[in-house]
């Protein structure tokens, strides 16, 4: 008896309808480990994944940014930009495209040029970082962009302490730098211990929003919090 041909599933592209696609599948390749294959497959079949390609950005994460900002109009044109955990470039990209006046981020990994934008390769938490992005920018961000994760140790608890660590430093240094009417966007996760952080921006910005783009994948707890209307110290 012949096998059932294999069904074909349904795959939304970026800003378009439905359209019906085969997963892809990848040859088992000799060292590659069962989830390095998973994740191999997750992006050929990842139709933002495709789509970054297409359009030349680095990553599928430029979405994130460019549907937050056609929301919440983060990127006047003109707007001094900082990036903290910029690698690999996709939210420069967009601030690229949008109009900033001028951007500059930071990431512990190296970044290729995206000109006229300005990276360097350091420790956000340094405490020289800061003043050295603030030197770089030549005036106070109007925004300031934080999609930065820390490297996992596969102990929950740590890895939970290092997230939120982050997302507050992030915080921190928005309210301190921003100017008056600045916005300020973190990755954040949901279920963590967001409370305190939220409570804080609330009170320093005139509008808090959770948000999780289209192009954060579903089965992720990743979300986004949009800060807007900054008061001033």
């Amino acid at each position: 008896m012949s096998e059932e041909p294999p069904r074909k599933t349904m795959i939304k592209r970026p800003g378009t309808g439905q359209i019906r696609a085969k997963p892809a599948r990848l040859k088992t390749a000799k060292g590659r480990t069962g989830a390095q294959q998973a994740w191999l497959e997750r992006q050929i079949n990842d139709p933002f994944a495709a789509e970054a390609r297409a359009k030349g950005y680095r990553s599928r994460a430029a979405f994130k940014l460019s549907e937050m900002d056609d929301r919440f109009k983060l990127i006047p044109r003109g707007a001094r930009v900082i990036d903290l955990g910029c690698a690999p470039g996709g939210w420069v990209q967009i601030a690229n495209q949008r109009g900033a006046g001028r951007v500059v981020g930071v990431d512990l990994l190296p970044v290729g040029p995206l000109p006229p934008a300005e990276m360097i390769e350091m420790d956000f938490t340094d405490p020289a970082c800061g003043p050295r992005l603030l030197a770089m920018l030549d005036g106070a961000p109007d925004l300031v962009l934080s999609d930065m994760a820390p490297n996992t140790t596969g102990h929950r608890t740590t890895d939970h302490l290092r997230i939120v660590g982050l997302i507050e430093a992030a915080a921190d240094f928005a309210i301190t730098v921003l100017k008056p009417g600045g916005a300020f966007v973190t990755k954040a996760f949901q279920g963590g211990e967001l409370a305190p952080v939220i409570a804080r921006l609330k009170a320093t910005f005139d509008q808090v929003k959770q948000v999780k783009p289209k192009a954060s994948r579903a089965e992720s707890s990743e979300v986004y919090l949009v800060a807007t209307g900054f008061r001033g110290r």
